[in-house]
């Protein structure tokens, strides 16, 4: 990933990734099955399981900010890692589109469908989680990821350059910033969507699940192909922020038509 050279472009471009990490399957599967069990266990706290979960989680990333901020003089990101991340990125996204479009084909008719997230499988047991630490404690827990420690790691290796460690905890503090606003608001939406579990929330969660699975394997496929044609890498170096915003902007479009179908009112039907 090529970075920003002026600080404002730094700042912006890490805000964009936040928000775009934020929107990660993974999270969008936790968020919903935090949601699901405290809309069970307490209700009041449902709508903010998105918030504390990106809390915790962003909490990690800034630790490791500082920790490689201190670190930065005399360590360096290896060269390796960028390659190394890229291919995990590709795998991991691949596995999680054809997952949730499968949960989309698959979901009962009458049932809301839920995001499908790799980590958040193999770690359900922790969503049956109620206390604020102890959302935020899952949120923390799922940061603890090679993805998103070589990111907070080649963030806080670059903000380094531009003057040391208060730079590189601004932008843990601007990644979780980002992360905040994309999981707070999908917890909010998850919270309320769950509430009215009508065939119009059936149909918005199917319009969700449809576009996170094509977004995440449209991603991969862009992954791939810049790797293999290095023209195409070329074209990207310095675009990260408009891909970002792209893939920030469709998801939002989806989120807006499937709240517009979750609001709208039920068309009535005629007598027999």
């Amino acid at each position: 990933m090529e970075l920003p050279s002026d600080w404002i472009g730094l700042l912006t471009l890490v805000f964009v990734l936040g928000a775009k990490h934020g929107l990660d399957a993974d999270h969008l599967a936790t968020i919903d099955g935090l949601t699901r069990y405290n809309l069970r266990q307490a209700p009041a706290r449902a709508r903010w399981c998105g918030s504390l979960f990106s809390l915790g989680h962003g909490s990690i990333v800034m630790l490791i900010a500082l920790a490689v901020g201190i670190a930065a003089s005399r360590w360096q990101v290896p060269g390796w890692m960028e390659d190394v991340g890229t291919w995990i990125s590709i795998g991991f996204l691949s596995l999680l589109g054809l997952l949730n479009l499968r949960a989309v084909l698959l979901s009962p008719a009458d049932a809301v469908v839920a995001p499908v997230g790799l980590k958040s499988g193999l770690l359900a047991r922790l969503q049956s989680a109620s206390h604020p630490l102890a959302i935020a404690a899952v949120g923390a827990l799922f940061a603890l990821s090679f993805d998103t420690m070589s990111q907070a790691a080649l963030f806080a290796v670059t903000a380094t350059q531009h003057g040391g460690l208060a730079h590189a905890l601004a932008l843990g503090l601007v990644f979780t910033a980002g992360m905040l606003a994309m999981d707070g608001i999908n917890g909010l939406w998850i919270a309320r969507l769950l509430s009215k579990a009508d065939q119009r929330a059936r149909i918005a969660s199917r319009l969700m699940g449809l576009m996170v699975a094509i977004i995440s394997l449209a991603v991969a496929a862009f992954g791939l192909a810049r790797w293999l044609h290095a023209d195409l890498g070329l074209w990207y170096a310095g675009k990260e922020v408009e891909v970002g915003i792209s893939v920030i902007v469709l998801l939002a479009l989806s989120f807006l038509g499937a709240r517009w179908l979750a609001r709208a009112p039920a068309v009535a039907q005629l007598p027999p």
